[in-house]
């Protein structure tokens, strides 16, 4: 267990975090490890998962809790962070957003019809998996972006639950992956862009 408490640049505590895609993209795996990196972080966590009939087209998401307390209640009521990677996605889960909420898109797959005002981050996160070497890992990026504008947990232990989590064949492409997504993120840590 690491020994080393990240702090998150949310001043939240639990943070609620909802991931949200297509069926097949992975949104499940990247609950998992985010959680899984928590666990590692000596965090308190819940990670739960749901899916459309439609499975392999229909919205998904994957929902995590984060906490250094205890955690009263184990579901999502208003993410602190969206993710989103499919427009349905959008569609479905962000009216359920606070005007606080952090949101991510991925801006090849998303067109939101307005921001309302909010900040949002729109970036280019299945092309830059695709660059990487796989459309596939666009979930392992995104965790990186995510993890570098939000410091939910330390890299090193989002490094070592993504080590565990997938097959040792693809172990080097989805931790090529996650620096992609960290770099992507990282000239936009102090700053947010508004997607109209």
């Amino acid at each position: 267990m690491n020994t080393q408490i990240s702090r998150s640049r949310f001043s939240k505590d639990p943070v609620q975090i909802r991931l949200s895609g297509a069926g097949g993209q992975g949104l499940i795996t990247a609950g998992v490890i985010l959680a899984e990196a928590a666990v590692v972080d000596g965090k308190n966590v819940v990670q739960t998962q749901s899916y459309g009939p439609e499975a392999r087209l229909g919205a998904s998401k994957s929902e995590v809790i984060i906490s250094t307390k205890k955690i009263a209640y184990p579901q999502v009521t208003k993410p602190d962070i969206l993710l989103c990677l499919s427009q349905d996605a959008f569609e479905k889960y962000f009216p359920q957003t606070n005007s606080d909420t952090l949101l991510i898109l991925d801006s090849g797959q998303i067109e939101p019809q307005a921001s309302d005002g909010r900040l949002i981050y729109a970036l280019p996160i299945t092309e830059t998996a695709a660059a990487t070497g796989s459309k596939v890992v666009a979930n392992v990026v995104a965790l990186g972006v995510m993890n570098a504008l939000a410091g939910l947990v330390m890299p090193s232990s989002l490094r070592e639950a993504v080590a565990k989590r997938v097959p040792e064949r693809f172990r080097a492409l989805n931790e090529h992956a996650l620096e992609a997504g960290e770099k992507l993120a990282e000239p936009l840590k102090n700053r947010k862009e508004t997607v109209a």
